[in-house]
């Protein structure tokens, strides 16, 4: 019989495909689901637990009886420092504390976290690895880093792997999908120097893929990785593999200066705590995203369990373009 997984954030981007990939090796998945989730579009394959991550009891039968854990569950917008913790670190510690009472044998808790995490690169050609001192820049990078630490802090004998993707690109995403509709029209607007910005860049398969084989490792317990590409790219590199798919010839590219990003991002983020709902982009988002380089590498992954991104810039944009245009968001 083989192994069974819990996958928390199963409803998400990166969540949504990876039960696909579960799915399609056979693996027994079980998903847990806040009580307010519909569940509508998950694998009839997929078994439900459902609870808060304030209802032990709910978690306790959620862990019971798993070979590992991923866990992707987590918030990338809150009013302020303290709905990050609740939303990417109290998740985290109250599933493990389940775990250490219903499944103190857990193969491997996996903790999803991001680039954030670590902060941005001094330079963007080898950007941060893994031996460098995080240094986030946002209360949500801030955040995931706190959530690592419990992680490795408070897991006791159960064995923990930490990942932190860049931006993460594909069928399904919504971020990146502004990227392409503004290309489609012949502009690209950048919150940053468009000339000089670098980030890594990943394809949610490849990620995915990365994931387990991190999670399965026997070389990775305790360990921390970077799942990106291997190369850095420019803005540059991104229109040029769009262009023959949204096929427009000249580009108009605006860097947004970086006080005016402040400003909207503080005008964004006052609006946002008055209606008590969190905005898409606030003054601590602003910082994020006027960074020059976001960039990662891959080495030590490469070096423990052998992953090495697959999907081409070129052919992961053409897949992600075409399945935007087949659903109708472009």
């Amino acid at each position: 019989m083989s192994e069974k997984i819990l996958v928390t954030g199963s409803t998400g981007f990166i969540g949504a495909r990876l039960l696909q990939y579960l799915a399609g090796e056979g693996t027994r998945v079980r998903v847990l689901l806040r009580p307010e989730s519909t569940g509508d579009a998950l694998p009839g394959t997929v078994e439900i637990a459902r609870g808060s991550y304030f209802d032990m009891q709910a978690l306790g039968q959620a862990v019971k009886g798993v070979d590992r854990i991923i866990h992707l569950a987590g918030v990338t917008k809150a009013l302020d420092e303290a709905g990050y913790d609740a939303g990417n670190i109290m998740p985290a510690g109250n599933l493990l504390a389940a775990v250490q009472k219903e499944n103190p044998g857990l193969q491997r808790f996996l903790f999803v976290s991001s680039l954030a995490a670590a902060g941005p690169a001094a330079e963007g050609i080898k950007g941060v690895s893994e031996s460098d001192d995080p240094r986030p820049v946002s209360a949500y990078g801030r955040s995931k880093l706190r959530a690592e630490a419990l992680c490795f802090d408070n897991a006791g004998d159960v064995p923990v792997t930490v990942v932190r993707p860049p931006a993460v690109y594909g069928p399904g995403d919504r971020d990146i999908l502004q990227v392409f509709q503004m290309l489609a029209k012949g502009v690209l607007v950048s919150p940053g120097d468009v000339m000089r910005q670098r980030f890594s860049m990943i394809h949610v398969d490849d990620l995915v893929r990365g994931i387990m084989m991190a999670a399965r490792s026997d070389k990775t317990a305790g360990s921390t990785y970077y799942i990106t590409s291997s190369a850095a790219l420019s803005w540059n590199d991104v229109i040029e593999a769009a262009r023959p798919v949204l096929g427009f010839k000249k580009l108009h590219t605006i860097s947004l200066p970086k006080q005016l990003v402040f400003l909207a991002g503080f005008m964004a983020g006052a609006a946002g705590t008055l209606s008590r709902k969190p905005s898409i982009i606030n003054r601590d988002k602003a910082y994020e995203l006027v960074q020059d380089y976001w960039v990662c590498q891959s080495i030590q992954a490469r070096l423990d369990f052998d992953f090495e991104a697959e999907i081409p810039l070129e052919e992961g944009i053409a897949e992600t373009i075409a399945w935007y245009r087949n659903k109708g968001w472009m």
